[in-house]
C-alpha cells in the first residue's frame, strides 16, 4: 500500500490548485491583436525574421539608424509569444552571463564587455522612456544570495574580483544584511548590484517595442513564418506559407526555434525552464518578507532559483529544474511540468515559510536556447547578406539589444567596437550529435546537481568540461 503524501507536499499542490497554465505575463486583456499575415509578394531592403526581442530590436534600431530603410518583419505565431513573453522580467547589463562567465572565457576584454553591457541597459532605459513603453521597468538591481556556506565563500571571491578589476558599486551582505533586504531563513549572504538589473513586464516590453516600430514604418506581418533561404542576383528570398519576401538583407532573430541558415543548428539546444506566479500579497505578507528596495533575487547554487517582485506585488518564482529534450526537440507538451511545479512550491515555501497558504495564480514553461559558451554568439551567411545572433541562454531581455546593434554592424559591412571583439570574432563549440549530446547535457545536469550537494566541490566530469570551455558556473 502506496504511503499518505507528506504534509508538506500536500499543502505545496493544494497552493498549485487554481494555477493557470499560461505565462502570466501574456495573460492580459491589453494584449494587442495580431496583425495580418503575409499574402503575396514584398521587396525590402531589410528583413528581420522573429517578431521576439531580438527581431524587435534590430528593426526598431535599423529604422533609428536609417529612417529611410525599408524594413518588414515576419514572425510566425504572435510577437513576443515565445521566450520574450514567458521569462522572468530580469533585464540584466551583463552580456556574458555574468562576470563569472565572462572573466573565464574573455578575460582580456572583460572590462569593455562590462562597459558596452551597461551602455546597452542604459541605452534600453532611455528607449523605454522615449518611446513611451508602459512596461514596469524598475532599476532596482539584483542580488546574488548564498543559501550554503560554500556559496558564501564563492560570492566573497566573486566581490574581490571585481574590486580588484575596477568594477565599484557591488555590495557584499552578511546575513544580517540580507535578511534586512529580504528576509528568508535560508539566506546566509549576498552580493548586490544595484544598478546591474532592472526589472520589468516583458511582455509589454515587446508589445511596446511592436509598436515603436510600426511608428516608425516597418510593416510587421505575423501568423507568418518564414520557412526558407535563397540568395537572387541582388540578395535574398525567403518563402513564407502564402509567399515570398525579396529583401537585400537579412537578420535571423529566430534564436531556440531551427535556424534557416543550417549550418548553425549544432550551436544551440533547446532547455525547457519554468515558473510560478504568486497571487498578489497582502500588506502583512509584504511586510512579513520585507523587500521594500524590489530587488531581483537569484539564489547561487548551480540548480537555481530566480525571483523578483512585479508591479502589483506578486513574487514570480522559477528556475531550478532545465529539462533537455532528446534530440533537441520542440514540444508544446513541454510547456508544462507538473512535477516541476510540485518541486518549484515546495522550494518556494521553505525559502519563504512565512507565507504558507499564499497560491500561485499561474504556472508555465517554454524553451530558451542554449550554446556550450552560454552567451550569445554572432556572424553572418550567404556571403554576408544575412546576419545572426543566438545562444542568449536566459539572459535575452537586455543582450538581445547588444546582439541587434551587431548585426546591423555585420550586415553594414561595419568595423566597430563590437565586431572587433574576440566575444563577436568566436563562435562556440558546437554540440555533438545524439546520443551523445543527451548522455553529455544529462551527465553535466547530474554532476551540476551533485556539486550543490557536495559543498560546491566539482567532479572530473565538471573539470574536464572546464578545461574544455565548457563548464558553466551559474
Amino acid at each position: 500500500m502506496a504511503s499518505a503524501p507528506a504534509p508538506a507536499a500536500m499543502n505545496s499542490a493544494s497552493s498549485l490548485s487554481d494555477a493557470r497554465p499560461v505565462s502570466f505575463w501574456l495573460d492580459d486583456p491589453a494584449r494587442p491583436p495580431a496583425l495580418p499575415a503575409l499574402t503575396g509578394d514584398e521587396r525590402c531592403d531589410l528583413l528581420v525574421i522573429g517578431g521576439g526581442y531580438s527581431g524587435l530590436w534590430t528593426a526598431l534600431l535599423a529604422k533609428e539608424r536609417d529612417p529611410g530603410r525599408d524594413v518588414v518583419l515576419i514572425e510566425g505565431h504572435e510577437v513576443g509569444w515565445a521566450a520574450s513573453g514567458r521569462n522572468g522580467g530580469f533585464c540584466a547589463a551583463s552580456l556574458t552571463h555574468g562576470l563569472g562567465n565572462g572573466l573565464a572565457r574573455w578575460p582580456r576584454e572583460i572590462a569593455e564587455l562590462e562597459r558596452l553591457g551597461g551602455e546597452n541597459l542604459d541605452a534600453i532605459e532611455a528607449a523605454v522612456a522615449a518611446h513611451g513603453i508602459d512596461c514596469d521597468f524598475e532599476r532596482t538591481g539584483e542580488i546574488d544570495v548564498a543559501t550554503e556556506p560554500h556559496q558564501v565563500a564563492e560570492l566573497t571571491e566573486m566581490y574581490e574580483q571585481a574590486r580588484a578589476l575596477g568594477f565599484g558599486g557591488l555590495r557584499l551582505l552578511d546575513r544580517e544584511a540580507v535578511r534586512a533586504e529580504v528576509d528568508s531563513p535560508t539566506f546566509l549572504g549576498g552580493l548586490f548590484d544595484p544598478r546591474g538589473v532592472a526589472m520589468l513586464h516583458p511582455a509589454k516590453l515587446a508589445w511596446g517595442l511592436k509598436r515603436a516600430c510600426l511608428e516608425l514604418g516597418v510593416r510587421i506581418h505575423e501568423n507568418t513564418r518564414g520557412l526558407e533561404l535563397a540568395r537572387t542576383a541582388d540578395g535574398m528570398a525567403v518563402r513564407t506559407p502564402y509567399g515570398r519576401v525579396f529583401a537585400r538583407r537579412v537578420a535571423l532573430g529566430t534564436n531556440v526555434f531551427p535556424s534557416l541558415v543550417r549550418r548553425l543548428r549544432p550551436y544551440t539546444v533547446p532547455v525547457y525552464d519554468y515558473a510560478l506566479m504568486t497571487e498578489p500579497l497582502s500588506t502583512a505578507q509584504l511586510d512579513s518578507v520585507g523587500w521594500r528596495g524590489r530587488q531581483g533575487l537569484g539564489d547561487s547554487a548551480n540548480q537555481f532559483h530566480y525571483f523578483r517582485l512585479t508591479a502589483d506585488n506578486r513574487i514570480l518564482w522559477g528556475g531550478y529544474d532545465a529539462v533537455y529534450p532528446y534530440g533537441g526537440r520542440l514540444d508544446p507538451e513541454l510547456d508544462h511540468r507538473p512535477e516541476t511545479y510540485l518541486r518549484l512550491a515546495g522550494h518556494f515555501f521553505r525559502c519563504f515559510p512565512q507565507l504558507e497558504g499564499l497560491r500561485f495564480s499561474h504556472a508555465w514553461g517554454g524553451a530558451i536556447d542554449t550554446c556550450s559558451r552560454f552567451s550569445a554568439f554572432f556572424g553572418t551567411a550567404h556571403g554576408g547578406r544575412v546576419g545572426y545572433a543566438a545562444g542568449y541562454t536566459g539572459l535575452g531581455v537586455g543582450a538581445t539589444r547588444f546582439g541587434a546593434e551587431v548585426m546591423l554592424d555585420l550586415l553594414a559591412g561595419e568595423r566597430t567596437e563590437r565586431t572587433e571583439l574576440e566575444m563577436v570574432r568566436t563562435k562556440p563549440l558546437p554540440f555533438p550529435p545524439e546520443p551523445v549530446a543527451w548522455a553529455g547535457i544529462g551527465l553535466t545536469k547530474w554532476s551540476l546537481a551533485r556539486a550543490d550537494a557536495r559543498g560546491g566541490r566539482r567532479n572530473v566530469w565538471l573539470r574536464t568540461m572546464d578545461r574544455l570551455g565548457l563548464g558553466f558556473d551559474s
